[in-house]
């Protein structure tokens, strides 16, 4: 089964508009000595939780859905230089869908190219001795990188981290303490910007724009739209994701073009690590959006399904607004000719025009701040040039299939889990294993 990775059609508009609105200067300058005397620690979100180096990828899988956390710290191992960082890295639900997508098609990797991917290599090493430590997938999404920020860190030093592609910092606490205050998180940096904008009338003026009028990089890229079909199935999706270095990709409606949903690999995490059937690998991605969607609204009976596309003509604000309701990191930017509806009814009319994220935004701020080196694209670019050239399967064979054989046919680490049982580990410990078994077909 191919992978739709970026939409070939051309775009309605190849390229952004030649006049861009622009922040005056002397409203700019005020902002950003705002920006400038503002903490970041007032901006924490979440508390720094750490496991041990040594975890199984399994355990911190089920701290991650258990806590409802977005991250893990991973602590230094004993062998780790003294004096440096206490972590050794972070674990999120970007490395949880490289690990699993990298899982599912091990198949492809050859004896040369494990040569020239020692990580790779040592992970596949450990996973036949029936044990992956975190360490080794620590940041393999290449999306999560370790940054920590002293405890006085202001906003402009938020905006030159998450500007280049970054999604959390961490944030020191105030001294003598040596401890960490917490995580400051992209999104929390752009809610305290949309807050700032119903406090500052001159920058509530400067949002107001439409986003065809800002100098956003990916508006008129349609090429920059990484999609998969309705109709390709969840792994696809996966190593869609994987492969590009995005966090969500959208799902599109064969039929007629129309934006359908969008997959993250934050519902990759909270709905294929606990399933308790390895089907859900090659669920067609139609059905896994009713799966993702179908907890929405069982409390109180009411169907919710946020829409995550807006219009060239959208405010600046109210994408981000949108942004903050929806909890994603993108949103994709449809041709006007869309009607806009609370539910996911495809329409023949949608046309996907390129996307606008939480980085695409911040890079923005960066730049009316004068940072230098703003690249939004940055971290994309490194991940996608990273990525193993071997993607076709093996004739005759999905990747699907030897993955699905060596789980349903093989021991895990913990032995024969039993049914009913926790759904998470009878899920990830024969992932973190892997089970290369002799008895597992190859092609």
């Amino acid at each position: 089964m191919s992978l739709s990775k970026r939409l070939s059609v051309s775009s309605i508009r190849s390229e952004s508009p030649l006049v861009f609105a622009a922040a005056p200067n002397a409203d700019a300058e005020e902002w950003t000595k705002t920006w400038q005397t503002t903490l970041a620690r007032d901006l924490i979100d979440s508390p720094v939780v750490s496991v041990d180096a040594e975890t199984t990828v399994e355990d911190a899988c089920e701290l991650l859905l258990s806590k409802d956390l977005v991250c893990l710290a991973i602590n230094n191992r004993p062998t780790s230089v003294p004096g440096g960082s206490p972590f050794d890295g972070l674990f999120d639900f970007s490395d949880v869908n490289a690990f699993l997508t990298l899982a599912a098609t091990r198949h492809r990797w050859s004896a040369e190219e494990l040569r020239e991917n020692p990580r790779i290599d040592e992970i596949f090493t450990a996973a036949k001795a029936g044990k992956v430590p975190v360490h080794l997938v620590s940041n393999l999404s290449e999306k999560n990188p370790l940054v920590i920020l002293p405890h006085n860190a202001a906003i402009v030093s938020l905006l030159s981290v998450f500007s280049t592609g970054t999604h959390r910092v961490v944030l020191r606490a105030t001294p003598p303490s040596t401890d960490f205050a917490g995580f400051v998180s992209d999104r929390s940096l752009l809610s305290w910007f949309t807050n700032q904008a119903h406090e500052t009338s001159t920058l509530h003026t400067f949002l107001s724009n439409s986003l065809s009028s800002l100098n956003l990089p990916s508006l008129y890229i349609y090429s920059a739209v990484v999609a998969a079909k309705a109709s390709e199935s969840v792994l696809d999706a996966m190593k869609l994701m994987s492969d590009q270095g995005v966090s969500s990709i959208a799902v599109i409606e064969e039929e007629t073009g129309g934006l359908l949903s969008a997959v993250s690999v934050t519902d990759v995490g909270k709905v294929v690590v606990p399933s308790q059937s390895n089907q859900i690998l090659s669920t067609p991605l139609k059905q896994f959006i009713s799966m993702i969607k179908e907890p929405v609204g069982s409390t109180d009976g009411a169907d919710r399904y946020p829409v995550y596309s807006v219009l060239p003509s959208s405010t600046l604000l109210y994408t981000m607004q949108k942004l903050i309701a929806t909890d994603s990191h993108r949103l994709f930017v449809t041709d006007e000719s869309q009607v806009q509806s609370p539910y996911f009814a495809p329409s023949p009319t949608t046309t996907l025009c390129g996307i606008v994220s939480i980085v695409d935004i911040l890079s923005l701020f960066a730049r009316v701040a004068n940072i230098p080196d703003v690249d939004p694209t940055r971290m994309r670019h490194r991940r996608a040039s990273s990525t193993s050239t071997s993607s076709s399967p093996p004739s005759g064979r999905s990747p699907e299939h030897s993955f699905l054989r060596s789980r349903s046919s093989s021991r895990t680490s913990l032995g024969r889990v039993p049914a009913g049982t926790n759904s998470l580990r009878n899920s990830v410990s024969s992932l973190d294993s892997f089970q290369w078994a002799e008895r597992v077909p190859r092609p």
